[in-house]
């Protein structure tokens, strides 16, 4: 596809101009992000090694846990460097690679939550065909489906980009590279296009975020039928996931669903879904799980048996 395009390089504005605050930001989105690569690492190792969790539930986890790693290496490393540097450049072919990445494991995300939610709903409310109906090869499927359909909404979302044409100016007034920031500095009527993202990225994040509350609220009516000791540990489960779930899509419904227009607060919005949401995920399901838990702890004292020895 050729580009009417004179812009070969962006400027991000970041999150600050002020030096100091840029150095608040560099520590703020450092720690975040080692957190968020160690939390979720050490997730993804626990359940790859660990026999106790061979469930569809973490199964789904580590793929969760997979695309908040990827998710947030596609932005914070940029941020990081941005807030030491006086030039934040960025070329064109490297903020369409971010746009890509962004939605892509931005939307594998989604999925994988809704992959999750059917996971427990199935356990919960049809537990008798749960082993049937969970089985590793549907499970493996899902999955792929999961993975194809990020990549169809990611194409999309690039092939909107390509047709923006760019002719100054190139200052982006974010952190990082998407479409809403990028339809402010097209030469030309981005009505339509901005039409398309909200039918493309503004549909998958609501219909997502009605789907999942619909099938938590069917699960948590369907407790009532339970012992006391399963209404425990299926609230314990359902209370992590509904929280992860209003943590993530609550900014992106704010940022896909809406006319053409920008406020000064979404960049501090953006920051929730694209530092918070993958820091905290690993902090919800380990602390508030207690077979991730002990699973981590036999693992680690495998570790340092085998170390010792």
């Amino acid at each position: 596809m050729q580009q009417n395009k004179s812009v070969s390089e962006f400027i991000f504005l970041g999150l600050t101009q002020d030096p100091m605050k840029q150095k608040m930001v560099f520590l703020i989105a450092f720690i975040f992000y080692t957190g968020t690569v160690v939390g979720n690492l050490l997730i993804i190792v626990t359940i790859k090694f660990s026999r106790a969790l061979g469930s569809p539930m973490y199964f789904f986890l580590f793929y969760l846990s997979f695309a908040d790693t990827c998710f947030s290496t596609s932005i914070v490393p940029r941020l990081i460097v941005d807030s030491l540097s006086t030039d934040k450049v960025i070329s064109y072919s490297e903020c369409m690679t971010q746009v890509f990445a962004l939605h892509f494991f931005g939307s594998m995300e989604i999925f994988v939550l809704i992959l999750m939610a059917f996971d427990r709903y199935v356990a919960i409310c049809k537990p008798l065909r749960y082993t049937t109906l969970m089985r590793r090869q549907v499970c493996i499927i899902l999955i792929i489906l999961a993975w194809i359909g990020s990549f169809i909404h990611s194409i999309t979302q690039i092939f909107l980009a390509l047709k923006l044409p760019f002719c100054g100016p190139n200052l982006i007034d974010h952190y990082c590279c998407d479409l809403q920031p990028l339809l402010k500095l097209a030469c030309m009527d981005t009505y339509l296009i901005n039409l398309q993202l909200v039918s493309n990225s503004g549909v998958i994040c609501s219909s997502g975020f009605v789907l999942l509350m619909i099938s938590y609220f069917i699960i948590l009516h369907s407790l009532r039928n339970h012992s006391a000791e399963g209404r425990r540990k299926a609230l314990s489960t359902c209370t992590s996931h509904i929280f992860v779930v209003i943590l993530f899509f609550g900014p992106t419904i704010f940022i896909y669903t809406r006319p053409p227009t920008t406020f000064s607060m979404d960049k501090m919005v953006a920051v929730f879904y694209t530092i918070g949401t993958p820091f905290l995920n690993p902090l919800i399901y380990t602390l508030r799980n207690a077979e991730v838990k002990n699973a981590m702890r036999k693992l680690w004292s495998i570790k340092t048996t085998t170390d010792i020895k």
